[in-house]
């Protein structure tokens, strides 16, 4: 046989490769199906492009506004612009609670899980539900002031609207990036060059990652364009880079296409080999510092290569800190059941963003608990919709050692459930923020669990005493290093003089947007003078912080080091100078919106103290 035909056989092989991975990332350009499609000079009908902006906002993981207004929050995403092409602060966006990185140097701040796979960065999210399932040809992300927090977008299989849940729901990522610094906060259309996917959605997926952002970022609306049948490609593709065939193993390694890992959880059938090479000859505890350094993914993939590995892969102290979250789209009751002889010695475990749409179980959940919560410390179930009142229960009866808990935006979650909660003495941080945790729960939880040093209530709205709440704080919870009342909507001068009476250890209190605290009653005085160790005190949006008050912080809290003021018109320039020279180690202000604090008054205070970041807002 002529060697010419194992060449074209080989060079057939990879021009299909070549077009396979072309269907899968080829440029909008190239999908637009505005256009007919040419195949041996035959054109297929026209697919009109259909254009929608988002009609609900279904799910998200945080934002800066109140649950019971629209002013700053994510349900501005739905709808039709209301600022786009206008730049600055307006009410009218959607608005993330964090920016930058202060929130990872402050009192409060967890330490990180390590092993995380390096091209997930996503802080935050929101899933937006329109009215059409289409094939996306394109999506288009109106950012109004701070632009570039957008690092992943993603497509559903399943349709909100549906009267029939899908038996198995997929997400596809469409775009990806790490965070990258925008010059300017202008407002910008950002329209990323999506991947093909082969199937319709109505579902989009946007997470966010605000640690290079010099400032909240604010998003307006989002429209999807897409077309109702899928689109075919042109077979008159352009150049292809011979690296482009190898990104699929990238995917699948970190993003959504993490449809192998059940099986590779699961695969026992190992290859046999006379000798495991120069690996017989290492130690036991240096093959397991190497492999510490893998992804949970990568592990499952070694654990197949020989008998030898597949120990040291499954040995339970690869499994003491563990975080799920970068996986969410694909963890369920199955991953859990193969995990569960990994995790016998697990301390901490984040399984944030999981377990959504039915993915993960109550009984699913609570037999991997069964098995292995006896040695929990840290659990991480931020945004678990699944959790419920059995939940809270089996969390409470099976993890005996438990001493942190993150409910962040478990917002499923019944009232009574959180009752449970108090059977865990031992914990030493709660995180509640955007959930419906009411009076009577919470203060069992105080009364019992006296270890308590960092609490989160922000926007935990059936609170209706919260000055009985502040009470028990100060009788109780002596240990309390952080308390986070972001939004608390009742607190009075009396509630913060218990606190600060009681809880002389605060080292960060976040009183933003707190509308019943008036600086005339002395309160924020008595909290400078009693509260030494301050390091963070966010009083945003009062109006009523005067330079009394500043004074009183520089004489009393010389170790402040984030000051948050917005809003504030009774603050001059000369106080906040004698704040300065006082607290040496101060190294973010935040002065937006103060009527005395213009512009000129900034950069004089920059110019004297360049360690410090001033913040000052605008609106146009």
């Amino acid at each position: 046989m002529s060697p010419v035909f194992p060449m074209l056989t080989v060079l057939s092989m990879f021009y299909y490769m070549c077009l396979r991975r072309r269907a899968r990332t080829a440029t909008r350009g190239e999908m637009n199906s505005r256009r007919a499609i040419e195949s041996n000079t035959r054109a297929l009908p026209i697919n009109v492009e259909i254009v929608q902006y988002a009609k609900e906002v279904l799910d998200f993981s945080s934002h800066y506004g109140s649950e019971n207004s629209m002013s700053y929050t994510m349900w501005n995403l739905a709808g039709i612009p209301n600022v786009y092409p206008s730049s600055g602060d307006f009410t009218q966006t959607a608005v993330f609670r964090t920016y930058g990185t202060w929130w990872d140097h402050c009192p409060s701040a967890r330490l990180p899980f390590k092993r995380m796979p390096p091209t997930f960065c996503s802080q935050d999210y929101v899933e937006l539900a329109f009215e059409e399932p289409v094939y996306p040809t394109a999506v288009h992300i109106l950012e109004t002031y701070h632009p570039g927090a957008v690092v992943r977008i993603l497509a559903c299989s399943a349709n909100p609207y549906s009267q029939n849940p899908p038996a198995e729901v997929r997400w596809e990522i469409l775009w990806s990036e790490a965070p990258t610094k925008v010059n300017g906060p202008q407002a910008r259309q950002f329209t990323p060059c999506i991947k093909q996917i082969n199937f319709p959605t109505n579902l989009i997926r946007l997470e966010v990652n605000s640690s290079l952002l010099d400032y909240y970022t604010e998003l307006d609306a989002v429209v999807l364009h897409g077309v109702k049948e899928r689109p075919m490609l042109s077979l008159k593709t352009s150049m292809i880079d011979m690296n482009d065939i190898d990104e699929d193993e990238d995917d699948e390694k970190y993003g959504c296409g993490m449809d192998t890992l059940n099986k590779q959880f699961s695969v026992v059938t190992l290859r046999e080999w006379p000798t495991n090479g120069y690996f017989d000859k290492l130690p036991y505890e240096l093959i397991q510092l190497i492999l510490s350094h893998l992804t949970v993914p990568d592990l499952c993939r070694l654990a197949q290569t020989c008998k030898l590995l597949y120990q040291h892969c499954c040995d339970p102290l690869q499994y003491i800190h563990l975080s799920l979250q970068p996986y969410w789209a694909r963890i369920n009751d199955t991953s859990l059941e193969y995990l569960q002889s990994r995790c016998t010695l697990i301390q901490w475990l984040n399984l944030s963003w999981t377990g959504n749409r039915g993915a993960i179980s109550v009984s699913g959940f609570s037999r991997f608990l069964k098995v292995c919560g006896s040695e929990l410390v840290r659990l991480e179930l931020s945004c678990g919709h699944f959790l419920n009142e059995t939940c809270l229960e089996v969390i409470t009866e099976l993890c005996p050692n438990l001493q942190e808990l993150n409910l962040s935006s478990c917002d499923k979650i019944p009232p009574q459930a959180f009752n449970h909660i108090a059977k865990v003495g031992s914990l030493k941080r709660l995180i509640l923020y955007r959930t419906k945790v009411e009076q009577t729960a919470l203060l069992s939880i105080l009364n019992f669990c006296s270890e308590l040093q960092h609490l989160s209530l922000g926007s935990c709205v059936m609170i209706e005493d919260y000055d009985l709440i502040a009470s028990m704080m100060g009788a109780k919870c002596k240990k309390l290093r952080s308390l986070d009342l972001w939004r608390c909507k009742n607190i009075t001068e009396s509630g913060i003089a218990e606190l600060a009476s009681g809880c002389q250890l605060l080292e960060e209190l976040d009183l933003g947007w707190c509308p019943t605290l008036q600086s005339s009653t002395g309160c924020f005085t008595n909290l400078a003078r009693k509260l030494p160790n301050l390091q963070k005190l966010f009083l945003t949006a009062n109006r009523s912080v005067c330079d009394t008050d500043i004074e009183e912080l520089a004489a009393n809290c010389t170790h402040l080091r984030q000051l948050d003021i917005l809003g504030t018109r009774m603050v001059s320039p000369a106080s906040l100078r004698k704040l300065l020279e006082s607290c040496k180690d101060l190294s973010l202000l935040d002065v937006s919106f103060c009527s005395q604090i213009d512009n000129r008054a900034v950069l004089e205070l920059n110019a004297n103290f360049p360690n410090v970041f001033i913040k000052k807002s605008f609106t146009q």
